[in-house]
C-alpha cells in the first residue's frame, strides 16, 4: 500500500505534467495558427514532423513552449562536454556549492540558446504563407520578433522550472517526464490516423498487426536490456562487516549493460534534425539534395543515426561511469574485488568490464533507434515510425517505476525504525 507522502508526490508530478500540457495550447501572440498547422501537416514525415512529435504537437500550434525542453538539454550536454574536458569544471560539479554554480551556468546558457532559436523561428515564419496566400504573421515583423522571443523564452523557462520541481518534489526525472508526456500525448492522434488509413484502404489490417508486433518486440527488448546488469562481486574485511552488522552492506557493484541511458539517442536525433530542419526552407537544388539525405525517412539519416548513437553511447558512458572514483571509495570502505588488487588494478578491471558492456549497450541503443523504422519502411507504411520515441517512453517509465518502488522501500524502513523492529 502506498504511503500518503508517495501519493502526494505522484499527484504533484501529475499536476505539473497537466500544467505542461495546458501550456502546449497557449499560442504565441500575433501568429496565424491555421497557416502554421497547414505547413506542419505537409511536413509530417520529415525532420519537422519528428521535432513536432517530441514537443507534443506544441510546434504546430506555435505555443509558447514550441522550443520545448531541448534548449535546456542542449545546454546540459554542452556543460557535460566541458566538464569532461576541463578538470576545474568537473571538480566544481562534484562539490555541493559548486553544483549550484554549475546548474546556474546551465540556466543562463539555456536562456541564450532559447533566445537564439526563438529569433530564428520568428524570422523563418516571415516567409511562411498558406495555400490561400495569407501570412503566418498577423502583426508588424519587428514587434512579432520581440513578442515571440519573450513568449518562447518564458515558456522554456517555465518548462525548466516544472522539470526541476518534479525532480525535487515529485517522482522521477522531471526533464525526462516532460519529453515522455509530449510523446505519449501524440499516441491517440497516431492511433486515429492509423484507423483512418485502414478505413480508406491505404493500409492493410495485417500491416497494422505487423506494426503492433514490431512495437511489442521493441518494448520487450528495451525492458530486457534496461534491466540487465553485470554484478561484480565485492568482499569486505571482517572488521568492516562487524562494524556494519546492523546495516546492509552491498556485496556487489552493479554495472548496467546500457550505462548511458537514452541520452545518446536524444543527442544524435538533435544533431541530425538541426541541419535537416534548417534546410527545409531552402530553394537551392544542391541543398535540397542534402535535405533529402538528412530526412528521417531516408536510409542515409538512419545510417548516421546508428553511427552517432554508438559514438555518444561510448562518450557518455565514459562520463557517467568513473572507475577510478569507485575503486577509491571501495578501498576507503575496506572492500575489494576477489582476485583483483585494490586501487589502480581495480579501476582497470572495472573499466574493462564497463567497456565490454558498453559495446553491447551501444549496439542495442543504435539498433533500437533504427531497426523499427527499417522494418516499417520495408512494409511500405505511409508514415514515419522510429524506435527513439519508444525507447524514451519505455526507459522513462522503467526509471519512474524504480523510483516509486525505492520510495516505498524507504517508507517501510522508516516505519520499522520508528516502531523499533
Amino acid at each position: 500500500m502506498m504511503s500518503k507522502d508517495l501519493i502526494n508526490k505522484i499527484l504533484l508530478t501529475l499536476g505539473f505534467i497537466f500544467i505542461y500540457r495546458l501550456l502546449a495550447y497557449v499560442p504565441v501572440p500575433g501568429v496565424n495558427i491555421d497557416v502554421v498547422k497547414e505547413f506542419f501537416d505537409t511536413n509530417a514525415n520529415n525532420a519537422l514532423g519528428l521535432v513536432n512529435m517530441f514537443s507534443g504537437n506544441a510546434i504546430e500550434r506555435l505555443s509558447i513552449i514550441s522550443l520545448g525542453i531541448m534548449p535546456y538539454i542542449t545546454a546540459s550536454i554542452i556543460m557535460e562536454l566541458l566538464a569532461a574536458t576541463f578538470p576545474a569544471l568537473g571538480k566544481m560539479k562534484k562539490e555541493k556549492d559548486g553544483m549550484q554554480k554549475y546548474m546556474q551556468i546551465i540556466r543562463y546558457a539555456t536562456i541564450v540558446i532559447t533566445l537564439i532559436q526563438s529569433i530564428g523561428v520568428s524570422m523563418g515564419l516571415n516567409s511562411l504563407n498558406g495555400t490561400s496566400g495569407e501570412s503566418a504573421i498577423s502583426i508588424d515583423m519587428d514587434t512579432f520578433i520581440a513578442v515571440s522571443s519573450i513568449s518562447m523564452l518564458t515558456g522554456t523557462m517555465l518548462l525548466m522550472w516544472i522539470g526541476e520541481q518534479i525532480t525535487q518534489r515529485g517522482i522521477g526525472n522531471g526533464i525526462s517526464l516532460i519529453i515522455f508526456a509530449g510523446i505519449v500525448s501524440a499516441i491517440p492522434s497516431a492511433i486515429g490516423g492509423t484507423i483512418d488509413l485502414v478505413n480508406n484502404g491505404q493500409m492493410n489490417f495485417l500491416t497494422v498487426i505487423a506494426i503492433i508486433m514490431i512495437i511489442l518486440v521493441t518494448v520487450g527488448s528495451i525492458i530486457y536490456i534496461e534491466l540487465g546488469e553485470r554484478r561484480v562481486p565485492v568482499s569486505y574485511s571482517r572488521k568492516v562487516m562487524m562494524q556494519n552488522q546492523n546495516k546492509r552492506v552491498m556485496n556487489y557493484i552493479p554495472i548496467k549493460v546500457n550505462l548511458s541511458g537514452v541520452i545518446p539517442a536524444i543527442f544524435a536525433s538533435a544533431i541530425l534534425m538541426f541541419p535537416a530542419t534548417i534546410l527545409q526552407g531552402t530553394q537551392n537544388e544542391y541543398l535540397l539534395v542534402l535535405a533529402d539525405y538528412l530526412s528521417p525517412t531516408s536510409y542515409s539519416f538512419n545510417v548516421f543515426m546508428f553511427l552517432f548513437v554508438v559514438f555518444f553511447a561510448y562518450f557518455y558512458a565514459s562520463i557517467t561511469f568513473n572507475a577510478k572514483d569507485i575503486s577509491e571509495n571501495l578501498k576507503k570502505q575496506g572492500g575489494f574485488i576477489p582476485g583483483v588488487r585494490p586501487g589502480a588494478s581495480t579501476a582497470e578491471f572495472l573499466n574493462d568490464v564497463a567497456g565490454k558492456l558498453t559495446f553491447w549497450g551501444a549496439l542495442y541503443l543504435a539498433s533500437v533507434s533504427t531497426l523499427p523504422w527499417l522494418f516499417v519502411k520495408a512494409m511500405g507504411v505511409p508514415f514515419y515510425f522510429g524506435g527513439v520515441a519508444v525507447l524514451i517512453v519505455v526507459q522513462v517509465a522503467i526509471d519512474t517505476m524504480k523510483k516509486i518502488e525505492a520510495q516505498q522501500y524507504m517508507n517501510k524502513y522508516e516505519t520499522l525504525s520508528a516502531v523499533g523492529l
